[in-house]
């Protein structure tokens, strides 16, 4: 038997009965067990955490802020004493503020409120976003039209959402970024795509490998959409605060960027999900860890941006853009791979569309395991391997051959 007839047969096993049983049971087992530890009254869960712990830090720089204190944003200890204040007791929460000052203000309005119903308020209008950027998507997947339920059913059970959900992040507001600079590129208004992305300055960390894709790919009118969206937050951000709280924040910046290890916590990287945590999971020396990270990263950003030179369609283009900004990024926990949604949703749709093509099966696979092994992160703690890095490079690089074969229809670029 063929490596292709194998991957044909294997992947009929993929029926879609068959995945919507498993994102029902997904789901099922991800918000029952949300809806049980959440139920308690209060500020605590079952398990004695804080409830949505790490949208603490955004009230706290937004009082700060308002309070005409911005220069302490920065200062750990403040952030202490503020999540000290709102939980009435000691506690081993420790955050650091790593966002730009313009991050906290859209929260000052919540500031008349108590926490919970502060976050509570943020969490439900990021679900808004999120399944709202969804339905813009596949929207945009005419091969996915037909099956509105499933995608909606499997939305709902992305193991990043969950841990999104728990937390209380700005994950939705990534993918709000990535999801209008799909929609623009597949409209072919590429400033705008670039505007888009640009906005993502305000965790630059998705930024790393973007830029480069883009400049090797020769990408300009994005390139430059981009350069001028993040020149602008930046100037917007200087501007408001100056240069005492710009300053300390582009120290705090530097300095995780340098050091990453110390912005995190003993077990943050089992929960990580790119390939510079891979390496620090699988590899127990530094210098090592690091050649081997610019290395990868390299190489993703080189093939990322061979497939945004060929003659592939938009889609895929977009696809191998979004999973080389995750691979690259230095510091990216599970809840921010709601941006590899519209990535997972427009191969998804290529698929259908190419049910013939030799690259199918294998790409439905990894779509597969890519959807579903974020959640198996914690394993990583004993194995030293987190299984989801290696697939998403794998997807990476099935787009790459994709491209290549000969087969591939000729759509419009």
């Amino acid at each position: 038997m063929t490596t292709h007839n194998a991957g044909a047969s294997s992947s009929v096993w993929l029926t879609q009965r068959r995945i919507r049983a498993h994102a029902t049971m997904l789901a099922l087992c991800l918000w029952g067990v949300c809806a049980i530890d959440y139920a308690t009254p209060g500020l605590f869960d079952r398990a004695g955490n804080i409830k949505f712990q790490d949208f603490l830090q955004f009230p706290i720089a937004a009082r700060l802020i308002a309070q005409g204190r911005p220069t302490e944003l920065y200062d750990d200890q403040v952030l202490a004493d503020g999540i000290r204040a709102i939980v009435g007791r000691e506690t081993n929460v420790r955050l650091q503020y790593f966002y730009g000052p313009q991050v906290a203000l859209p929260f000052i309005p919540l500031l008349p409120f108590r926490f919970l119903t502060q976050a509570g308020s943020w969490v439900t209008l990021s679900l808004l976003i999120y399944f709202a950027c969804v339905y813009l998507l596949w929207r945009a997947c005419p091969c996915l039209r037909p099956y509105p339920g499933l995608v909606f059913l499997c939305a709902a059970a992305y193991p990043p959402l969950f841990h999104f959900f728990v937390r209380g992040q700005l994950s939705a507001v990534v993918l709000a970024c990535f999801t209008a600079a799909c929609l623009a590129f597949l409209a072919r208004r590429d400033l705008l795509a670039g505007i888009a992305l640009g906005f993502l300055i305000f965790k630059p960390q998705f930024l790393v490998a973007v830029p480069f894709v883009l400049l090797f790919a020769q990408a300009w009118k994005i390139l430059a959409g981009l350069v001028l969206s993040a020149a602008a937050q930046s100037a917007f951000a200087f501007l408001y605060f100056g240069p005492t709280v710009m300053r300390p924040y582009l120290n705090t910046l530097l300095h995780s960027a340098s050091q990453p290890s110390t912005a995190e916590l003993l077990y943050s990287p089992i929960q990580m999900h790119s390939l510079r945590t891979f390496w620090v999971l699988l590899i127990p020396w530094p210098p090592a860890v690091w050649t081997l990270y610019i290395l990868s990263s390299l190489a993703a950003i080189t093939i990322a941006a061979a497939i945004w030179k060929s003659s592939v369609t938009r889609p895929l283009r977009l696809s191998a853009l979004i999973l080389a900004a995750v691979l690259v990024n230095p510091h990216l926990y599970i809840y921010d791979l709601l941006a590899l949604a519209p990535a997972l949703l427009l191969v998804a749709d290529w698929t259908l569309n190419h049910a013939q093509h030799p690259d199918t099966p294998a790409l439905s696979w990894l779509l597969y395991l890519a959807f579903l092994l974020p959640m198996l992160g914690p394993i990583s703690r004993w194995t030293h391997v987190q299984l989801s890095v290696p697939i998403f490079a794998a997807l990476l690089w099935q787009l790459w051959r994709a491209q290549r074969a000969a087969v591939l229809t000729p759509l419009s670029s």
